[in-house]
């Protein structure tokens, strides 16, 4: 005959306040090395001398210290997604120079950097094992290099620190400090991605904005298949 085990709770014996007296005595900077503990405590009247007095001082410092960094997580939060808008309304833009061109390679390479504020643009591929022959003027990737750059399930990354500049930004990588990378999805052909370079990290905000740069990848596929 089997028997069930179940966890049984162990009940937390209730501290006596001589209790938290004595230990908070024998540790008196306890409560400096955890600021956070004064959020929960309930402030003293300043009627008992300096060192109550203090003590309030330090809930207070300790909240003050809890708004600001709310408020400052909340301005970044906001300073991000302004960025993030921006570059929505600059990739449209490109979008649409991107149906208009009758050579995409030129519309990539000089209209695209321009509409979004960058330093450099280009398209690199890997080799390609079939057929789906690429414009003149696309760089040359090894293979497998499109996965390792973007990452793998990934459609688009932006890099603060980017690596392999000479390889995807050719002469121009000097200039840039900060770059993106989307997949372009060709129906046919080698893997390929486009690379954005830029001088200034604001024209390529990290944060929302992933999704806005596959989209321009997936342009770019669309006009080269045209």
């Amino acid at each position: 005959m089997r028997r069930s085990l179940r966890a049984t709770a162990v009940p937390i014996p209730e501290l006596q306040a001589e209790e938290v007296e004595a230990f908070l005595r024998a540790h008196p900077g306890f409560l400096t090395e955890r600021p956070d503990i004064y959020r929960v405590l309930l402030p003293p009247r300043r009627v008992h001398g300096e060192s109550l007095a203090d003590h309030m001082a330090a809930m207070l410092a300790a909240e003050r210290n809890r708004v600001r960094a709310v408020e400052a997580e909340v301005h970044s939060a906001l300073e991000a997604g302004r960025a993030g808008a921006g570059l929505t309304v600059r990739v449209r833009l490109a979008v649409l120079a991107l149906m208009r061109a009758s050579d995409v390679m030129e519309a990539v390479t000089h209209e695209i950097p321009a509409l979004l504020g960058v330093e450099t643009c280009t398209l690199a591929s890997e080799p390609a094992s079939g057929p789906g022959a690429l414009p003149a003027g696309v760089l040359r990737l090894p293979r497998g290099a499109v996965a390792r750059l973007v990452g793998h399930g990934r459609d688009a990354v932006v890099r603060s620190a980017p690596t392999d500049l000479d390889l995807l930004h050719a002469e121009a990588a000097p200039l840039v400090v900060r770059d993106a990378l989307a997949r372009v999805p060709l129906p046919i052909g080698p893997p390929t991605l486009i690379a954005v370079g830029a001088r200034d990290p604001a024209a390529l905000p990290s944060r929302q904005t992933v999704a806005v740069l596959a989209f321009l990848g997936r342009a770019v596929a669309a006009a080269l298949s045209r």
